[in-house]
């Protein structure tokens, strides 16, 4: 009887552990998860863009500030000669 019940056990768990996606996709349920992963991607992809130019443009201003004041510098040495 032990023995019955432990087989029974396995084979119940054995058959829970089968996840219920893996049955056949339908192609509807395909272009759907298709459609939400592009879009993601293109999500993640446009914020990187931004981040990026916004680094960019950080980095511009900065190169133009340190621009501007080594011109000045230059000019001060220059007119006090």
């Amino acid at each position: 009887m032990k023995r019955f019940f432990v087989t029974a056990l396995l084979v119940a768990c054995c058959l829970a552990a089968v996840p219920a996606s893996a049955q056949r996709m339908t192609p509807e349920q395909n272009a759907r998860r298709s459609s939400k992963a592009s879009k993601k991607q293109a999500k993640m992809l446009k914020k990187a863009n931004k981040k990026q130019a916004k680094a960019a443009k950080k980095y511009a201003k900065k190169q133009a500030k340190e621009n501007a004041k080594a011109n000045r510098q230059l000019r001060k040495r220059r007119s006090g000669r």
